[in-house]
Parts: structure tokens; C-alpha cells; sequence
């Protein structure tokens, strides 16, 4: 089964910062699938996440905060 990559890319690291949680919150995001992650084909130990996801989890959270 393949997934279709997204274009807009970016690593867990960016994504954290830009929704400002820590690294246990972007694993628990990750884990139960509110965000979805592509590994890097470069390197098998880095996971790649969509920004548009990224930023439409941005106001969910916000509202919750």
C-alpha cells in the first residue's frame, strides 16, 4: 500500500516549534495518528510531517489551551 507524499514536508523538530509542544506531546500527536508521518527516505530514523497538518492543528489546540 502506498501513501501519497505531501510536497510541504518537515521534520518533527519544526513541527514542535511550530506548535510549541514538547517531545513527548508530538510522539503522543504521532502515536495516535492526529498527525500522520512519512519516513524519510534518507534516512529511515527521521519522520516527516505534512506543515499544512501541522497548521491546521494549530487552532485546535489553541481553542483547548
Amino acid at each position: 500500500m502506498s501513501r501519497q507524499k505531501p510536497s510541504d514536508l518537515i521534520t518533527v523538530a519544526e513541527a514542535r516549534a511550530l506548535l510549541g509542544v514538547s517531545r513527548v506531546k508530538i510522539a503522543q500527536l504521532l502515536k495516535r495518528g492526529d498527525l500522520r508521518y512519512f519516513t524519510n527516505p534518507l534516512d529511515e530514523r527521521e519522520k516527516l510531517i505534512s506543515r499544512a497538518e501541522v497548521e491546521a492543528l494549530k487552532p485546535k489546540r489553541a481553542e483547548a489551551a
